[in-house]
């Protein structure tokens, strides 16, 4: 299953120099397939050290924030649709959400401040 995600992501993408993908140690994500298809596509695997969840934690929080606040109790019609929202999702969360953490800014507000 993972195989079969990365081949159709690789295809759906252009890829960019330098791009890295991020897993946990999971068997699929070491295996020589797994590791063999990203060599192939020049992607770099970055994977959490063994033990250590703060290699995920940031994509961690804002997934669990994401399902929280525009995915749970809403049907989607369609993949097409689902992305769509995610894509909107993430926009608003990156243009508009306003975190307290950063001084009542959206992330790129902030991001904008500190340069």
């Amino acid at each position: 299953m993972t195989n079969t995600v990365l081949d159709q992501a690789l295809q759906t993408r252009n890829i960019e120099s330098n791009l890295i993908i991020h897993s946990d140690q999971g068997f699929h994500y070491q295996h020589k397939s797994w590791m063999s298809k990203l060599t192939e596509n020049g992607v770099t695997q970055s994977m959490s050290r063994k033990g250590n969840c703060l290699d995920n934690s940031p994509m961690e929080n804002f997934f669990g924030i994401l399902k929280q606040e525009m995915f749970h109790g809403v049907t989607f019609n369609s993949y097409a649709h689902l992305e769509k929202e995610i894509k909107s999702y993430i926009r608003w969360y990156n243009e508009e959400r306003i975190k307290a953490k950063l001084n009542g800014l959206s992330p790129i507000e902030y991001r904008i401040q500190t340069a």
